[in-house]
């Protein structure tokens, strides 16, 4: 059952991030990261990374060569690196309040998507594991606008095309800096949801913050956005 009337008529659909949003993929990177610099003897920065979170700007591979003076055997690299990566992926599961805000996008009657800096065989993959890709007719992700990634708005403005609304009917929720600028740049509302990797960093241009989407439901959550109650 809908209950329209609790929703203001300006929001139409709902468009999520992926990576930190979804499914939390960014602390495992990190973490396989800064292990990979540390066998190095040397330090990634948690203020550079967290600076480059929700693009695609960031080559970690070339930072570590440049910290050490060398070239660097990337292959190796990247093969240790990357099962490490993939054990710690392993153990993440869906972010608390994402299926129930799914369920309420579902009885409110909203529209929605997923708008990502990260690429179709990335994402698709996840939300396959996850159990999810079924539920979103609408996924766009860096490679269907030129492999251009956040803070960018391509990926929101592909979203926004293929769902018919306005910018302003829209409200995306996102869980980087980055990701708020890219949203906010393409017309849309847009709440932050921080994670363990971002919750420390400005949110100041986002237009509501949340702690976690398990803090209130959409409903309310678009009540406050429309109200400016941040």
């Amino acid at each position: 059952m809908t209950k329209p009337s609790i929703i203001p008529a300006m929001i139409h659909a709902i468009i999520f991030d992926f990576d930190g949003l979804i499914f939390d993929s960014e602390t495992p990177d990190f973490i396989s990261w800064q292990e990979t610099y540390g066998a190095h003897g040397v330090e990634l920065s948690r203020e550079l990374w967290n600076a480059h979170i929700g693009t695609i700007t960031f080559d970690p591979y070339l930072h570590l060569e440049e910290l050490l003076g060398r070239p660097i055997d990337r292959d190796a690299v990247w093969a240790k690196r990357k099962a490490r990566d993939n054990e710690l992926l392993a153990a993440q599961t869906i972010m608390p309040g994402v299926e129930d805000y799914l369920a309420e996008v579902r009885e409110l009657g909203l529209k929605f998507a997923i708008a990502s800096s990260s690429k179709h065989s990335w994402v698709d993959r996840h939300l396959k594991r996850l159990g999810l890709f079924e539920q979103f007719d609408l996924i766009f992700c860096s490679d269907d606008v030129g492999n251009v990634g956040k803070p960018d708005p391509a990926v929101y403005q592909a979203a926004i095309a293929a769902l018919g609304i306005a910018p302003q009917n829209g409200l995306a929720l996102e869980d980087s800096p980055n990701g708020v600028t890219a949203a906010k740049g393409a017309g849309l509302w847009c709440t932050a949801v921080p994670n363990r990797m971002t919750r420390d960093l400005n949110f100041d241009h986002a237009d509501y913050r949340l702690n976690a989407l398990t803090d209130m439901p959409l409903s309310q959550l678009i009540t406050e956005v429309m109200n400016g109650t941040s």
